[in-house]
This record gives structure tokens, sequence and C-alpha cells, in this order.
């Protein structure tokens, strides 16, 4: 059984910085794609940002400049960097990953980050 776990989110101060990281499990493969969504209290879903398994990165517009992604294809591992923080960065990140046979996307269960002013 696929999992996909994420770690890294908590507390942190505005303007500050925090790293999320997803590791999936029980995979024979390696996704074809992996990124990060986010949702904050009252708001839908949104992407954050996405990176292929030859290193195409996407960003939001909101985080451009200031998030930065990063994969392990072998370990199915992906990591965002979030620097720069604001309160408007608060929301529940969900790290998902997209099998090379473009199957259902699997997610994970969340991380809370929260950004204090």
């Amino acid at each position: 059984q696929v999992r996909l776990v994420e770690s890294g989110g908590g507390l942190v101060q505005a303007g500050g910085s925090l790293r999320l990281s997803c590791v999936a499990s029980g995979s024979t493969f390696s996704f074809y794609h992996m990124g990060w969504y986010r949702q904050a209290l009252g708001k839908q879903r949104e992407l954050v940002a996405g990176i292929s398994s030859s290193g195409i990165t996407m960003y939001a517009d909101s985080v451009k400049g200031r998030f930065s992604i990063s994969v392990e294809n072998a370990k199915n591992i992906v990591t965002l960097q979030m620097n720069s923080l604001n309160v408007e960065d608060t929301a529940v990140y969900y790290c998902y990953g997209d099998p090379p046979w473009g199957g259902l996307r699997y997610w994970g269960q969340g991380t809370q980050v929260t950004v204090s002013s």
C-alpha cells in the first residue's frame, strides 16, 4: 500500500522559514509528478508547487520567489522550502504524487503550517 507522509509543519513567525518533506512508502515505482497543495480555513485547496520527475517545476504566483520545491526521484521524496512566510501562508499543506501510468493521484494526510504576525 502506497502512503505519503508529510513532516516539517509547525508554527513560525512572519518572515521565517519552514521546510516540508513528503516521503512515499510502499511504492515500487517512481512518481511522475509530485508536489504540494494547501488549504486554508474556509478556502478551497490550491496548488502551491509541483515538480516533474525530469525536474520541471511550477509555482503558484503567490509563492514564487519565496518557495522552492525539489525531489529525489529514486526515493520518492519531495521537499518544499518555504522562506519569507507570511500569515497568508497559514494552511494545511498536502503532498501529492502522480503515478507514471496516469492513475489516481496519491495524497498525504496533511501537515499544518501556521504563520503568526
